[in-house]
C-alpha cells in the first residue's frame, strides 16, 4: 500500500485559471492541467524568488518533493507554450493557509487567502 499524499500549503488560488493561444480555435479537450500546488511552486520559486528549500518549508513538504513538483510544472508550462495548448490550473493535493496578521511569510503577492476552496476542488 502506498503512502497517502501529503497536503501542500498554498497561500491563495490564482486569479486567472486558464491560458491559451490567441490564434486559432481553442481545443479544450487537449488542455494541459497544472495543479494548484504546481502553480504555487512556480510562483514561490520563479516569481517570489525562493529557493527550493524555502519553498518546501513554506508548503510543508520535503525539498525533494518540491524539486519533483517544480520539474513537472515547468514541463507542463513549456509544453503548453511550444504546442499552443490551453493551460488550465485546477485540482491537486493542497490546503489553503490561514492568514493571521501581516507576518505570515508567504512571500510577495500571495493575496492572503482572498479565496477559499477545498482540497482539489475549485
Amino acid at each position: 500500500m502506498s503512502r497517502p499524499r501529503k497536503f501542500r500549503n498554498v497561500c491563495s488560488l490564482p486569479q486567472v485559471t486558464e491560458f491559451g493561444p490567441l490564434a486559432g480555435p481553442p481545443n479544450r479537450g487537449d488542455a494541459i492541467i497544472l495543479s494548484v500546488d504546481e502553480y504555487e511552486t512556480l510562483r514561490l520559486i520563479d516569481t517570489v524568488g525562493m529557493t527550493q528549500e524555502e519553498c518546501a518549508l513554506e508548503m510543508g513538504v520535503g525539498r525533494s518533493t518540491i524539486q519533483g513538483i517544480y520539474n513537472v510544472a515547468r514541463r507542463k508550462v513549456s509544453t503548453a507554450l511550444v504546442e499552443g495548448k490551453i493551460l488550465s490550473i485546477r485540482g491537486g493535493d493542497y490546503r489553503l493557509r490561514e492568514h493571521r496578521g501581516g507576518g505570515h511569510g508567504c512571500g510577495r503577492g500571495c493575496g492572503q487567502g482572498r479565496r477559499r476552496g477545498q482540497r482539489g476542488e475549485w
